[in-house]
């Protein structure tokens, strides 16, 4: 079988270019005993993605160039050499930005019957929307009644995490940027939203929640936890789960400056990723898939046709281009 995969060529220098990535034709063998071949039907991007395009150690190794991007992915088993699957099984791997591939049966997981529809495991039921509920559950320890601030507001993690908080029974703010994005994190259940390019962050997170914040949901960084910070009533938390607005410098940014206050407030910082809390992809999977069956939990995604389209969907991360979880449709999933 005949499968185009997307190659990083080129270590980014700033913001991403398409230039730094080349679409590839390789032929996909037979599967082999213990082997599956798969077609893939979406494929992910994240903003994570780009710190693994820069050489260095991190809490995952770097991309290797001339190689096929890894990341999440859902498809469908073609052929199978393995008892633990049939043709037709739905599968979910970290096998990334490929039309087909074949592997051993034990790199890919069984999703069962379906809870949605299959690009929603990249997304609300996958690895964004179990990213908000430990990160306010787990990580920031959130409380029902909390005033909660979470940033990104309109992107796949952020608008999870505004809608599990109001779920939780929370006051929610939300940052985004624009007024579009502003008006789909009110339509779905923030009390207050803002356009941080309208005005300052702290200035308008004061007038949404002029008593403080309980938990402040990071996914931007700099300024956004600077004003955030400066919020922040005595003994709130802070779960950091990104810096998407630093991820693209070139240059060392100027450091956050009030820390200080965390030791006065008595405030908790604490980074984590969705591996640190691996045992609570249970209750995820459960409270999910019943705010979703309820319509307490919606989601929305911006999706792009082809793999050849990843790396431009994937640079769109970075300049405003999606409301929601972006994925690239690689196939009819029906």
């Amino acid at each position: 079988m005949r499968s185009r995969e997307v190659h990083l060529v080129r270590r980014p220098l700033g913001l991403p270019s398409l230039d730094d990535f080349r679409v590839v034709e390789v032929q996909v063998g037979e599967p082999a005993p213990g082997e599956v071949l798969v077609r893939n039907l979406f494929v992910s991007v994240d903003p994570y993605m780009r710190g693994r395009m820069r050489e260095r150690k991190s809490y995952d190794p770097p991309y290797a160039l001339g190689e096929a991007m890894m990341g999440g992915a859902v498809g469908r088993v073609v052929e199978s050499r393995s008892e633990k699957f049939a043709p037709g099984d739905h599968v979910l791997s970290r096998l990334g930005w490929r039309e087909a591939f074949r592997c051993a049966a034990s790199d890919v997981t069984a999703l069962g019957a379906l809870r949605a529809p299959p690009s929603a495991y990249l997304g609300i039921l996958g690895m964004p929307g179990m990213t908000a509920y430990v990160g306010l559950l787990g990580a920031a320890s959130m409380k029902d009644g909390e005033t909660v601030f979470v940033s990104g507001a309109a992107g796949a993690v952020g608008s999870a995490a505004g809608q599990i908080a109001k779920a939780k029974g929370c006051r929610v703010l939300g940052s985004a940027g624009g007024p579009d994005k502003v008006r789909y994190s009110e339509e779905i259940g923030f009390d207050f939203a803002f356009d941080y390019h309208a005005g300052k962050i702290r200035d308008q997170l004061r007038q949404g929640a002029p008593e403080g914040l309980d938990v402040y949901f990071d996914n931007v960084g700099g300024e956004h936890l600077q004003a955030a910070i400066s919020s922040m009533r005595p003994f709130g938390r802070i779960a950091l789960c990104g810096s998407i607005s630093m991820y693209n410098d070139t240059e060392p940014t100027t450091g956050i400056t009030n820390l200080a206050r965390a030791t006065g407030f008595g405030l908790t910082l604490r980074g984590f990723l969705t591996r640190h809390y691996e045992h609570m992809r249970g209750d995820f999977l459960r409270d999910m898939s019943a705010w979703l069956a309820s319509g307490t939990v919606s989601y929305r995604e911006t999706i792009r046709e082809g793999i050849e389209s990843a790396p431009e969907a994937f640079i769109g991360l970075f300049t405003g281009a999606n409301v929601g979880k972006m994925v690239v449709r690689i196939a009819d999933a029906t």
